[in-house]
């Protein structure tokens, strides 16, 4: 499950998964149907801003207000498709109205992109790349018919995040495509500035745990959701629910999600959300309070529960209103 947590990065990765059409399965095994190479979507003039028009909102959106400002949380994804490029007229008037973007990473910071690809501790490395774990990796490598030179010079939670998140181009769903790329191109293009509400380092701790033996049993979990195509099943559902504003599917996502079964799942995914959520929270807070109205952009897991940024923020002294979905 480390690559449920990674999708916040993948788009980072996603240009390892560029592969050429004719890329084939070993000897011996069924074909391999590679999806297609990520085509970005063009407009003839004028088309963008008409398609624009006729977008509707995804994903979930709130207005948070204290001091006599409004800022804005909402909830990301982090892969999509390219019809779900284009904000709706609710959230498109947040930005407008915002005066800084804060996301959980600035992927367009050379820096941040640079920690994340950071090489492993070799010998680190060595030890948690058993031959099984290494050919349980390469394996999964070959059906989602990613390369593999520029990969396994990752750190190992990161080899098997990108195998996760661009595994989905199966089912129609790019790195590409997240949201969060658009949010930071709009600010950029109107001379708002980005705000990174974590940093890579902090990012890389979290995925790997507090021990080399907690992030074996991570690599090996995930490894094996993937092998059972349960994490591709899921993560489809949700971008179905993200895609269609559907709150109420969202915000019981761990009741259908099949993915807190194991003994130490509850401990992961408090790691991946909850421990992280205060400090997200902190971070819009802060800017808030320093006179800025905020956009603040977080993956749509963060929003939900007792612990999701909406709580979080009206514990803050906030009054906080969900507009996407409407009443």
């Amino acid at each position: 499950m480390i690559w449920r947590a990674l999708l916040a990065v993948a788009c980072a990765l996603a240009p390892f998964g560029v592969v050429p059409a004719w890329a084939v399965a070993p000897a011996k095994e069924p074909p391999i149907v590679c999806p297609p190479a990520v085509q970005m979507p063009s407009f003839p003039p004028g088309g963008a801003e008409r398609a624009a028009r006729r977008a509707p909102d995804r994903g979930l959106l709130w207005r948070i207000e204290r001091d006599g400002r409004t800022s804005w949380l909402y909830g990301t994804l982090h892969l999509g498709k390219a019809p779900w490029l284009l904000p709706g007229p609710k959230v498109t008037q947040a930005i407008e109205q915002s005066d800084t973007i804060a996301l959980e990473l600035d992927l367009s910071d050379p820096e941040t992109v640079r920690t994340l690809l950071s090489p492993p501790d070799p010998a680190v490395a060595a030890r948690l790349l058993t031959p099984e774990r290494v050919r349980r990796i390469e394996r999964q490598r070959a059906l989602a018919c990613l390369p593999g030179e520029m990969q396994r010079k990752l750190r190992p939670v990161m080899q098997v995040a990108a195998l996760g998140s661009l595994s989905m181009r199966a089912d129609g769903l790019y790195p590409e495509f997240g949201i969060e790329g658009v949010l930071s191109g709009l600010a950029r293009s109107a001379g708002k500035p980005v705000v990174a509400l974590e940093s890579a380092a902090a990012q890389l701790r979290m995925l790997e745990g507090d021990s080399e033996a907690e992030q074996a049993e991570d690599i090996d979990d995930s490894l094996e959701d993937l092998e059972r195509g349960e994490a591709r099943a899921s993560t489809v559902a949700l971008a179905d629910a993200w895609a269609s504003s559907d709150a109420a599917k969202l915000e019981t996502y761990f009741q259908w999600c099949n993915c807190v079964n194991r003994a130490d799942d509850e401990r992961r995914m408090r790691r991946y959300l909850d421990d992280r959520n205060p400090g997200l929270a902190d971070g819009i807070a802060t800017l808030h309070t320093l006179g800025q109205r905020v956009f603040g952009a977080v993956g749509a897991l963060h929003m939900v529960g007792p612990n999701g940024l909406p709580a979080l923020m009206a514990a803050r002294g906030f009054t906080v209103t969900r507009v996407v979905p409407g009443p």
